[in-house]
């Protein structure tokens, strides 16, 4: 019995599905003590947009390691953090005219979740939040009130108030999710927030992810999108979007809403924002709502993480031009092209994603399972989301070599039709 098996908490999940001992890694590869190699489809689930090891990044950790350079400093001042605030406003927020501040917390996109909705609460003075089906939005309580699986809910041992959900707006109809296009959602909460004797107040925010990546890779419509913006402006609520996973490039540009016409009040960051693999959360704030906070009410040990700050500041070095995010949009269309025969040849298949980020929908969770354990066993990790975890999820490294791309497109294919043949 391995010292996992003696002593860790039976919490444990993904070694579970991948049950081998990784020992090293390079951009998309990840080999284990036995000496066997894995393409990576799954990426720290969004976490390495850049791969593991980034030669880029690892250069500036280990130079700044080197000269001694400070490694946790809570929110005190550093040239570290002052270079990646410089470079983060001059690569990203000028260019797109966004004002907003940057509030660094606790480094997982949970945190940053729950210091968006604490500050919805305290810039509005209301309670309650709108989040949507299929949401996820992290395990702390807070944000697992806006997460929309039961599965994670349940674990919470106290209820979870305060958050209203309503359809998602997807872009395509799911079988899991017959109203998704949410519409008729938004037409019938502004007629309640309007009567006055409805007894339904408008909420402190809506919280939506524009792909809703745990959910199942599902795609909000753009109009759905901007009619939500302009409902909570309309009455009084901010509009928060939480881009942790499909945010930082994924979707062929820095945030996923960039094509979208929209202007957040907050945006959750995480994930990818520090670039090697070390934790790093971040909101940006708008200035009118930023205001609202005191100093010192949102804490956190590791909200001074000078590595992060580092590779962060020198993952921003892949989107000073264009071209990077043409590769990435290049590559989407790779996989896409590469899984869509799946969906013309079985009826149970529905895929959908954008840029470098698709799911597999093939019906079950059951079949989801059998496919992503014959891809492992096949050198291919890939992993499964969804309701009952019916949908395969695709998320490479976007920097992950061509031939990388095209070998785990071939594997994901091939064991996809033997599952789906066999169901059929």
């Amino acid at each position: 019995m391995s010292i996992f098996e003696q002593r860790e908490s039976e919490i444990r999940g993904y070694c579970r599905v991948y049950p081998v001992v990784f020992d090293t890694a390079s951009n998309a590869r990840q080999t284990d003590d036995q000496g066997n190699e894995y393409i990576d489809f799954f990426a720290g689930a969004g976490v390495l947009n850049f791969g593991h090891n980034n030669e880029r990044m690892k250069k500036a950790v280990i130079d700044y390691i080197n000269a001694d350079g400070v490694t946790h400093s809570l929110d005190m001042h550093s040239t570290a953090k002052r270079r990646f605030m410089e470079r983060f406003t001059k690569t990203i927020l000028e260019p797109r005219g966004m004002p907003h501040k940057m509030q660094f917390m606790g480094p997982t996109g949970t945190n940053s979740v729950e210091a968006a909705l604490k500050i919805a609460r305290r810039a509005t003075g209301r309670t309650d939040i709108v989040a949507f089906t299929h949401g996820f939005h992290g395990m702390t309580l807070g944000a697992l009130a806006c997460t929309a699986n039961q599965a994670f809910r349940g674990a919470a041992g106290v209820p979870l108030n305060h958050v209203s959900h309503y359809p998602f707006g997807a872009d395509k109809h799911t079988a899991d999710n017959p109203l998704s296009n949410g519409k008729d959602v938004i037409d019938e909460l502004r007629a309640l927030y309007r009567d006055g004797s409805s007894g339904i107040l408008p909420p402190a925010a809506f919280m939506v992810e524009t792909i809703q990546a745990e959910g199942g890779v599902n795609v909000a419509d753009k109009k759905w999108l901007q009619d939500l913006q302009a409902l909570a402006k309309e009455v009084g609520s901010l509009f928060i979007i939480d881009d942790i996973q499909a945010g930082c490039g994924r979707t062929g540009s820095y945030f996923s809403f960039d094509t979208l016409d929209l202007d957040p009040d907050v945006v959750c960051l995480a994930k990818g924002l520090g670039g090697w693999g070390t934790p790093m959360a971040m909101n940006l704030v708008k200035p009118e709502v930023d205001k609202h906070w005191k100093p010192g009410e949102h804490t956190g040990t590791f909200r001074g993480q000078g590595l992060s700050f580092v590779a962060g500041a020198e993952a921003l070095s892949y989107f000073e031009d264009d071209s990077f995010m043409q590769t990435v949009l290049a590559k989407g269309k790779v996989m896409h092209e590469a899984i869509a025969p799946l969906e013309s040849t079985f009826d149970d298949v529905q895929i959908r994603g954008t840029g470098m980020i698709y799911g597999v929908d093939v019906g079950n969770g059951e079949r989801a399972k059998a496919i992503v354990a014959a891809c492992f066993a096949d050198g291919l990790l890939v992993s499964a989301c969804g309701s009952g975890g019916r949908v395969v999820k695709l998320i490479p490294p976007l920097t992950i070599p061509d031939a990388d791309l095209q070998q785990g497109l071939e594997t994901l294919v091939t064991h996809t039709k033997k599952v789906m043949e066999v169901a059929a």
